[in-house]
């Protein structure tokens, strides 16, 4: 079966791929820079140039396979406006449904956020029934990954449409990097200053199963988080430092420091810079945005890990690369 991944060079897609190809099927990659794809080439393995918000490189890409696994998004934080993300996260998936209607595509897995979901403490962590939870109701990417997600399975009449949603992922051919900058941020320093929160850490590969277990075996108009281990940033620094030599300071920022650098990026954003800084991510680091998997282990079997694994890869990759 042939399998188009959108977004062919994010952390996510490029994990997929792997295991993708791992599982036998052939593998189309959209990407609209080749240079920047992570994969060397190998059978059952091809690329193409394109963008989701271009339809007729879109249908050349669609054009011939069985299945999308849809992961192309703006994630960018520092973006000023909704529409900015709306062009991509949105409208792209409008026309990634439309190709594959066009195509006549046999399924769809539609990669979201988790934040999609209201998030829960330790004790009660989060899951695929609670509604979206401030401070992410007024995030915009948070916002726009919702409502692609709702165009996605506003379709699942028509076409299977299944939704994933990953939280925070670590591990390798982390190429920008994204979500393992926070490797980078506290790997062998001194003093690590971090937020008062806490989130949920998912290996990239245990993440990227999912998304091949809810091709195979997901049910149409259902949604899955693809959750790991929920830790406290502290947490998390803490098992980062055995990694490497030392035994770092661990420094909690306070809740009014952060707001107070997120207003002031308030202020240059509403003059027009950009920047990553504002008072919805900074209440984000505030808040303990723990998931459970529990759905996702019973329906898809999955297995998740101790988010352990995950950093070792991550550290192991970005060495590899000069990166760290």
């Amino acid at each position: 079966m042939n399998v188009l991944v959108t977004g062919a060079n994010g952390l996510l897609a490029t994990n997929t791929i792997i295991a993708l190809l791992a599982r036998g099927y052939r593998v189309r990659g959209l990407i609209r820079d080749a240079k920047k794809f992570l994969l060397p080439p190998q059978d059952k393995l091809e690329l193409a140039i394109g963008d989701i918000t271009d339809p007729k490189s879109l249908a050349r890409a669609v054009a011939g396979c069985d299945y999308i696994i849809h992961s192309a998004a703006t994630t960018d934080m520092s973006l000023l406006h909704y529409k900015d993300y709306h062009r991509v996260n949105v409208a792209g998936t409008e026309q990634v449904i439309t190709a594959a209607l066009a195509n006549g595509i046999k399924k769809v897995v539609y990669v979201s956020t988790a934040n999609t979901f209201g998030y829960g403490s330790m004790q009660r962590p989060g899951n695929e029934t609670q509604p979206m939870k401030s401070p992410f109701t007024e995030a915009h990417y948070a916002r726009s990954k919702q409502e692609g997600e709702q165009c996605a399975l506003a379709a699942k009449d028509r076409l299977a449409v299944t939704v994933v949603n990953p939280t925070f992922m670590i591990g390798a051919y982390d190429g920008k990097p994204s979500s393992g900058a926070i490797i980078r941020m506290g790997y062998g320093k001194k003093i690590v200053f971090h937020p008062p929160g806490g989130k949920n850490f998912v290996h990239v590969e245990d993440a990227a199963q999912g998304v091949v277990e809810a091709l195979e075996r997901g049910e149409n108009g259902a949604a899955y988080l693809l959750a790991g281990e929920n830790l406290s940033y502290r947490g998390f620094f803490r098992k980062l430092a055995g990694y490497s030599t030392g035994n770092p300071l661990l420094v909690t920022v306070p809740k009014p420091a952060l707001l107070a650098a997120g207003y002031f990026g308030d202020v240059l954003r509403s003059i027009g810079i950009r920047t990553p800084l504002s008072s919805v991510n900074m209440k984000i680091l505030c808040v303990n945005n723990y998931y459970s998997n529990h759905q996702a282990q019973q329906a898809l079997g999955v297995t998740f890990r101790p988010i352990d694994s995950g950093i070792d890869d991550a550290i192991r990759w970005f060495k590899a690369q000069g990166m760290l």
